[in-house]
């Protein structure tokens, strides 16, 4: 296991600057999983870690050693690609031992971590194939393998399960937290799927355009985002946001400069009772998705489109409903997209803000 730190770290490539002086810590045997949009520069910071990319300027320290001029085999750490990298003239098994030969390993003790390995990830059945004889699960399987029997200290893995169905993406993740649990060892994912990172992270760093948003655990950044595109990025369906100047009939009594007021989907109630004190909104049913135990209707209002989620209730039929937010549940933001807090608003009073477009 390892502790990885990045210190002021700084990537371009010739004039474009991809990282920005970034400084992060990965804890001793976490599971950190880098999230966030296409070109944001979550893999090329996993590749800097690696060693496979150099760092403009900064420092990489891993297990409290400085590994800036340290090659990519001597940093004891194992990468896991998102297009597998199998030797396809190799079998399973030749594909597995592949590092141990070259680091010279007696054949006794690499058939022993072969079959040690193959049983941990269920390869032994398949030690003798082919890759382009296995499915696309089972070479993740194998690359998994090829990275786990050279016991590294910090394992990186880079979108590995994209080229997945989504039903064996489901598998795999699963698979994936049970042996990090197993194992103990740091892991670095990354991935562009927030569901991914909320169901298989214990810290997430969401990051754009080079630079760190936030860093939290999965429930602390869902309900409790450091700024609007934390608070827009993480949820299915995102944060609903209201711009300031649609927002009517809110009564602020004390607060910053607003620019944006948001709920969670899941958080506000449809046609609530006459007591239900919070924000109303008025609006018109666009669509309806019936999921089974949770239903997703899209809003047209004044205030724009939002989504509204509800659980284990029957579907709304009416087209016009009012939709009720709680003031507890209110977020505000500010005209850079920064949190606010404190904002405190006038609650004797329930305010619609009527009408639809």
């Amino acid at each position: 296991m390892a502790k990885i730190e990045l210190k002021h770290i700084s990537k371009k490539f010739k004039d474009e600057t991809v990282i920005e002086d970034l400084n992060l810590t990965i804890k001793d045997g976490s599971f950190t999983v880098l999230v966030g949009p296409s070109g944001c520069g979550k893999s090329t910071t996993l590749r800097m870690v690696a060693g496979l990319e150099k760092q403009t300027s900064g420092e990489i320290w891993i297990d409290d050693k400085c590994v800036n001029d340290t090659p990519p085999g001597l940093r004891d750490v194992a990468m896991v690609f998102q297009n597998y990298a199998l030797y396809p003239t190799m079998t399973v098994r030749g594909n597995i031992e592949f590092g141990l030969k070259n680091r010279g390993v007696p054949r006794d003790e690499r058939e022993k971590l072969v079959k040690d390995i193959s049983e941990i990830v269920g390869l032994t059945s398949y030690l003798n194939k082919k890759p382009q004889s296995l499915s696309g699960g089972q070479r993740q399987r194998v690359a998994l393998a090829r990275a786990m029997v050279k016991k590294p200290k910090v394992f990186i893995l880079d979108e590995p399960l994209s080229n997945l169905d989504a039903k064996l993406r489901n598998q795999m993740r699963t698979e994936l937290i049970q042996l990090h649990k197993r194992l103990g060892t740091t892991f670095v994912y990354v991935t562009h799927d927030q569901v991914e990172a909320m169901s298989m992270g214990d810290e997430i760093v969401v990051m754009n355009k080079g630079i760190i948003q936030q860093a939290d655990s999965p429930m602390k950044l869902y309900h409790d985002p450091a700024n609007l595109f934390t608070a827009e990025f993480i949820g299915t369906p995102a944060m609903n946001m209201i711009n300031r100047k649609d927002v009517q009939g809110l009564d602020i009594q004390k607060g910053g400069s607003i620019g944006y007021v948001g709920f969670r989907p899941e958080q506000a109630i449809i046609n609530a009772s006459a007591e239900t004190e919070g924000y109303a909104i008025e609006g018109e049913i666009l669509t309806r998705e019936s999921l089974g135990a949770e239903n997703i209707y899209q809003i047209q209002s004044r205030a724009g489109i939002f989504f509204i989620k509800t659980f284990l209730t029957a579907l709304v039929t009416s087209d016009r409903v009012k939709v009720t937010i709680p003031y507890e549940y209110l977020y505000y933001f500010g005209l850079s997209g920064e949190r606010l807090r404190g904002i405190e608003i006038n609650t004797k009073r329930l305010v619609v803000a009527g009408g639809i477009t």
